[in-house]
């Protein structure tokens, strides 16, 4: 049977602002369990990642995630050990139409600094 990993999602939310009136975040954590990873692309794909982003793991959300993941990051714990930014605005496929527990595939690309 396929069973998924935990990973911990970190979503941002206002703090308040600084001294120059910009808004300051902080991010919480929540787990989730049984999210499927996959690798990412091996290119790059210029007419559909203009920026140059470099998938490094596809996710996999189960249906009982549903939450927004736009803005937030991702933790992975070992053996894929690292925290990675979620690209764009993930959306399920329609329930109805995705047969196993998962139906939300999220592209992560590493985050450096």
């Amino acid at each position: 049977m396929i069973h998924g990993t935990t990973v911990t999602v970190y979503k941002p939310y206002q703090v308040g602002t600084d001294r120059f009136n910009n808004v300051v975040y902080g991010m919480t954590g929540a787990d989730v369990s049984d999210v499927l990873i996959a690798p990412g692309a091996t290119e790059f794909l210029e007419a559909s990642r203009p920026e140059g982003v470099k998938v490094a793991y596809t996710l996999h959300f189960p249906k009982t995630f549903a939450d927004s993941l736009e803005g937030c990051s991702v933790e992975l714990h070992p053996p894929y050990s690292g925290t990675y930014k979620v690209i764009g605005n993930p959306q399920p496929y329609m329930y109805e139409n995705t047969p196993t527990r998962w139906n939300m595939p999220v592209e992560i690309e590493a985050a450096h600094g």
